[in-house]
């Protein structure tokens, strides 16, 4: 028995070659380089921790680290609530950060504010282990009211209409996390993403 799902498949690749392009690569790149910016006036002179949240951060870490100019670590966590689905359920980790967070200053980074359960369980985790500070970094931030309260960015890249979104590390079922812009699914206006 094959692990592939040609359904699944079949239906990534008509969603992609009708979605809608939200966020064009030009426009990418302006946010990533605003949010290094950002970062590196907070963060510059405080040996931070960039905090990859697996997969749907590795993008936009890859982007901004790379215009970062100042000592770094780079580390990873994987929580997620979706599994290959297109909405989110109970949170599971799995994989914990490998360095030590205590008395650290850390930038969680990732590919967007939806909700905020997920974000929420991060921020919770890393500062149990002790971080002297969490800085949040969100490629995009999704212009809805359903954020979990008191769960916020502090650097965004973009916003971005209600829509399920995937490229630029998110994903529609498991595929085009690699595509170098933002696309919504054709006529899709219900709260969902790929993150």
């Amino acid at each position: 028995m094959s692990g592939f799902d040609s359904e699944r498949y079949d239906e990534a690749r008509a969603v992609r070659a009708n979605a809608d392009c939200l966020i064009d690569a030009a426009e990418l790149d302006a946010c990533y380089d605003r949010m290094a910016e950002q970062i590196t006036a907070q963060l510059a002179d405080k040996a931070p921790i960039m905090m990859c949240v697996m997969f749907g951060g590795m993008h936009p870490t890859a982007e901004i680290t790379k215009r970062l100019d100042f000592a770094f670590e780079l580390d990873y966590l994987h929580a997620t609530r979706y599994r290959g689905e297109t909405s989110g359920g109970e949170l599971v980790w799995k994989v914990s950060p490998g360095l030590r967070l205590d008395g650290r200053h850390v930038c969680i980074i990732d590919d967007i504010l939806d909700e905020g359960h997920t974000l929420e369980a991060i921020i919770n985790a890393i500062e149990a282990q002790g971080a002297a500070s969490v800085t949040t970094a969100m490629l995009l931030r999704k212009n809805h009211d359903r954020c979990t309260p008191g769960v916020h960015a502090d650097i965004v890249g973009a916003e971005i209409e209600d829509r399920y979104v995937f490229g630029a590390g998110m994903d529609y079922k498991g595929y085009f996390r690699q595509l170098p812009a933002v696309y919504a699914v054709e006529g899709d206006t219900h709260p969902k993403h790929g993150g």
